[in-house]
């Protein structure tokens, strides 16, 4: 009796030692656990702003968001940006205590624990909270083993301690939207609000707030777009939730669980899909040229895939929308349909008077430029192997005005396909800020990547306003000066006498007004002008209007032989809307950072090109080319002068009919409009269609019409500015050629 007296406290004693030492070992583990000395743990500064992959926002000049530019389509948002019905729903599936604990809800582990490990019922639910995922989401696992998850586990529990310590329960919150994935390309509420409803997350109502919380728990397995049962299903099994904890009412849950799930706005973020996808791929080129240039506070680059910058464009959503549409009607409707009718009596061949061996040749300049051939080559190909691929038909999605098309072709074959599309450029720029309005690169950017507005073209006629210009200025003309319209004929060494021709015989060897001869595009009066004055004026006047591409200084760009961008003619364009100064266009407005700070912002370069009297001429001579010239269909066809009779422009068609152009300006707007095909070889064979006048100029009709047509817009209607001087012309002597021509001049 007396030995087991004093076993027993020994017993007990050790009892105690073990208990205590068993939580001896659970402080020390979480404190080492806590220090990072057992694996990495997040720093204060790292919870303090931890580092998500944001995506960079471009965004129009309303602030509406274009498109973003990034490895994840994420944004984020701040807490009183989200619906009160998304925190509900959140709440009431994910961790109905949330508001209770500290980061770790003791009661669902021991739920957990009881429940699901020891009953091994798995519908018992998780245990982790919405701070704990949010730990995960933040720092995620990798790829571990089970020992691995469990360890890893431990942290995320000491993680979502801290982030409670250091953020209050509405800051989670919207750190938690931020970060999940919605599955659609959607990573955060944000994107995911505007992917699935075209919503902002505060304007979502109950029951598409309870479709994005229930993607959580499987983006795939609950997607409405692929499996639309199950997202219902998992809608109201939130609803439900919501009903259960008193955030819904009987009446409202029934209510929300009757609806349909409707998905008729749904549009995944994508880069080759939304407004302005040309210029957003050239800002992504624009902002990584920026970024190695701009370091953030820490002495980092920049990295516009993750720092969550936004980008204020000068784009106007409108515009650019009513732009892209403008080409999407018009190729649509009555150019591609026109030129594939002409195809079919060439037996489908897009190429115009080459060889075989030269089709050949661009055939396989397309095919290294594509990334099947790319793949293939990393693969370890030959060339030979890369070719007899190409020849091998296989499923593909090709581009189509009535929509894509899924097919069977071989590669080869498709590169040919793609070559029977007509293409087109267009850019707008406000004349006094240098701002880009519209940009449309091309008609589709998932299937023609190749970004027109940027591209080298020959421009045509559209190159005689620097002729003009010149005659104006240097030669001091005005626009009823009278010239000859008789041939002219320069000398070029070692070769025959280049002598231009004019398009019709009208009016030839007649004495003729330089307003008269741009309005039906004379060519032997450009040539004229081009002999008084010299290539070298020409080009340093289009120079000092922004255009900065090479010009060979010949005779021959009096009919426009020179390339030119539809950036470039834009830009020049305006010059003469805005007295004679130039404003280098631009695209971007100002870069912020994730949390709102400016860290840099843009301002135009000025230059005066040419003093404003000279300019005003110029739009006087080229509104005669709208009044009654070349872009006459304007007013006849799309009535814009309805709307106002301030619209200037020029036509250009370039030899063959391969480029065909339109620059049309108003007080307020430039805008430069180029069509053709990918290559000079692919063109129409006549001038029915073949033409500025009938391939660009519709463009802009349809564009501005739409423009003048909004009244939310409230596009200005009125006349240029006429220059502080007065001009002083003597035109008496033409005033009956001019009533004629229905020019309405004012002296």
């Amino acid at each position: 009796m007396a030995n087991s007296k004093q076993e027993k406290p020994k017993y007990i004693k050790v009892i105690w030692w073990v208990f205590g030492g068993l939580w001896a070992f659970i402080f020390l583990f979480f404190t080492l656990l806590s220090l990072g000395w057992l694996g990495f743990m997040p720093s204060f500064e790292e919870l303090e702003n931890p580092r998500s992959l944001q995506a960079s926002e471009v965004l129009a000049d309303d602030g509406e968001v274009l498109g973003f530019i990034g490895l994840e389509n994420r944004s984020n948002v701040t807490y009183d940006q989200i619906s009160p019905n998304l925190i509900n729903a959140l709440i009431a599936t994910e961790d109905v205590r949330f508001y209770n604990h500290s980061g770790i809800d003791s009661r669902s582990l021991f739920r957990v624990l009881f429940k699901t490990v020891i009953g091994r019922h798995g519908s018992s639910g998780g245990g982790s909270t919405i701070t704990q995922q949010l730990a995960k989401n933040l720092f995620p696992r990798g790829h571990r083993s089970k020992i691995g998850v469990v360890f890893v586990k431990f942290k995320e529990w000491v993680v979502a301690v801290k982030l409670e310590h250091n953020y209050s329960k509405q800051e989670i919150l919207a750190m938690y939207f931020n970060t999940v994935d919605f599955g659609s390309n959607a990573f955060g509420i944000k994107t995911a609000s505007k992917t699935f409803f075209d919503k902002t997350p505060a304007e979502l109502d109950v029951d598409e707030a309870a479709v994005l919380v229930g993607l959580l728990k499987a983006p795939t397995t609950y997607s409405p777009v692929l499996h639309p049962d199950r997202a219902l299903e998992r809608r109201n099994t939130v609803l439900y939730q919501m009903n259960r904890y008193n955030y819904l009412s009987d009446e409202e849950y029934e209510q929300y669980k009757a609806k349909p799930i409707d998905m008729s706005n749904y549009s995944p973020q994508s880069h080759n899909d939304g407004l302005a996808t040309y210029l957003r791929e050239y800002l992504r080129g624009y902002m990584k040229e920026w970024c190695s240039h701009h370091r953030k506070p820490n002495g980092e680059h920049y990295d516009v895939h993750r720092d969550g910058l936004k980008i204020y464009t000068t784009i106007n959503t409108r515009m650019q929308r009513y732009a892209e549409q403008a080409v999407r009607e018009h190729f649509s409707k009555e150019i591609q349909p026109a030129f594939d009718r002409e195809l079919k009596s060439r037996k489908g061949n897009p190429f115009c008077d080459i060889s075989k061996d030269q089709q050949e040749k661009f055939l396989t300049m397309a095919m290294k430029n594509s990334d099947r051939y790319r793949n293939l080559k990393a693969e370890g190909l030959s060339q030979k192997e890369i070719r007899a691929a190409f020849n091998q038909k296989t499923s593909m999605r090709v581009f189509s005005w009535r929509g894509n098309i899924d097919t069977v072709m071989s590669p080869w074959d498709s590169l040919i396909y793609c070559k029977r599309f007509l293409n087109a450029g267009l850019m707008s720029v406000e004349p006094g800020t240098g701002h880009v309005k519209a940009y449309v690169g091309g008609i589709n950017y998932r299937f023609f990547k190749y970004d027109n507005v940027q591209s080298h073209r020959q421009v045509g006629s559209t190159f005689k306003p620097f002729v003009y210009t010149m005659a104006l200025q240097d030669l001091g003309m005005f626009p009823c000066t009278e010239v000859p319209n008789s041939q002219v004929c320069f000398e070029v060494w070692n070769k025959p006498d280049w002598c231009p021709k004019n398009l019709t015989h009208e009016r030839e060897d007649e004495m003729v007004t330089l307003k008269w001869a741009l309005a039906h595009s004379v060519n032997w009066v450009s040539a004229y002008l081009m002999k008084q004055g010299s290539p070298e004026q020409v080009i340093d006047i289009a120079r000092k209007m922004g255009v900065r591409s090479p010009i060979d200084a010949v005779p021959a760009i009096a009919v426009g032989t020179p390339e030119i961008t539809v950036y470039e003619m834009a830009g020049a364009m305006a010059t003469f809307a805005n007295k004679g100064e130039y404003v280098e266009p631009i695209f971007v407005t100002r870069i912020e950072d994730s949390k709102g700070m400016v860290i840099e912002r843009f301002t135009p370069q000025r230059n005066e090109a040419l003093d404003e009297k000279t300019a005003y001429m110029m739009i006087e001579l080229m509104k005669g080319v709208v009044q009654s010239g070349t872009g006459v269909r304007l007013n006849y066809k799309y009535h814009l002068d309805k709307y106002s009779t301030a619209i200037a422009g020029k036509t250009g068609t370039t030899q063959n009919n391969s480029d065909c152009w339109f620059v049309g300006i108003t007080p307020k707007l430039a805008t430069a409009v180029w069509t053709g095909g990918e290559l000079r070889s692919i063109h129409f064979r006549n001038m029915t269609f073949g033409q500025g006048a009938a391939m660009a100029l519709p463009i802009f009709g349809y564009y501005m019409e739409k423009i003048y047509k909004d009244k939310d817009l409230n596009f200005f209607r009125g006349d240029f500015d006429r220059p502080s001087v007065p001009i002083e012309m003597d035109c008496s002597n033409f005033q009956h050629e001019i009533e004629n021509e229905g020019f309405d001049w004012d002296f």
